[in-house]
């Protein structure tokens, strides 16, 4: 099954947080923060949302930061994405 977004709308799958630090310590599982940084699965077409032309700017395979708790979580064939906003994306990521 695929996802495809409507609209300004953009589909993310979360980066995995690192289990240890740069100097070797192992993370416990709820000292993990959870990832503000994302990979760009889908993009929907843009348009006209909220009477204004939006531009998508991002492209399937970007690496971006979003903002810590937007978005709604999916689960699509045990994988589990968010749906943001294009205006919940903060930066991409180079």
């Amino acid at each position: 099954m695929n996802i495809k977004p409507l609209a300004d709308r953009v589909v993310i799958k979360m980066v995995e947080a690192e289990e240890t630090t740069k100097s070797g310590i192992i993370l416990a599982g709820s000292a993990k923060e959870k990832p503000q940084v994302a990979e760009i699965i889908a993009v929907g077409p843009g348009g006209v949302v909220d009477g204004k032309e939006v531009v998508m700017t991002v492209k399937p395979g970007d690496k971006v930061i979003t903002s810590k708790y937007s978005g709604t979580e999916v689960k699509c064939d045990g994988v589990e994405y968010t749906i943001v906003r294009q205006s919940d994306i903060l930066a991409i990521v180079e």
